[in-house]
């Protein structure tokens, strides 16, 4: 990646932080699906705890691509990131465990990371759309 794209890169990530709010885009058939979920950053990847019954669940282990987006605000002007990729259903214990043991409201839903009822998403960007506030010129990434 070069300089200019690895810079953009850091600065799109700024604006992570350990948990947010992003309304997350799946799809039924052909027909798109958008809810707010809480969208995790840990260990610099993307995940996505939800009930294994929700909606979300059967859209994304029929289709697996997904889309999101965060919206932020700099002052009084917002700016959003359209994150695009995959949803992958993590089945590995140990990392059920850990994203588990970091996700601050975890306990409010769930017993623990072996419960049936626990889903845990990997979210793996693909592109990236960045519009900094203040501006209309869109900056994408091919990640």
């Amino acid at each position: 990646m070069d300089e200019k794209l690895a810079d953009l890169k850091k600065e799109v990530w700024s604006h992570f932080e350990h948990t947010q709010v992003v309304f997350l885009a799946t799809t039924e058939g052909n027909k798109p699906r958008v809810r707010p979920v809480t969208l995790i950053y840990f260990n610099d990847k993307f995940w996505i705890t939800t009930g294994t019954d929700s909606a979300k669940v059967k859209q994304i282990k029929e289709n697996p691509n997904i889309e999101f987006c965060l919206l932020f605000k700099e002052g009084e002007y917002n700016g959003y990131i359209r994150g695009g990729g995959l949803a992958n259903i993590i089945e590995d214990s140990k990392i059920r465990k850990l994203v588990a043991d970091n996700t601050p409201f975890f306990k409010e839903y769930w017993e623990s990371a072996e419960d049936p009822s626990f889903t845990l998403l990997e979210i793996v960007i693909k592109e990236i759309e960045y519009i900094r506030p203040e501006e209309f010129e869109v900056e994408r990434l091919s990640l």
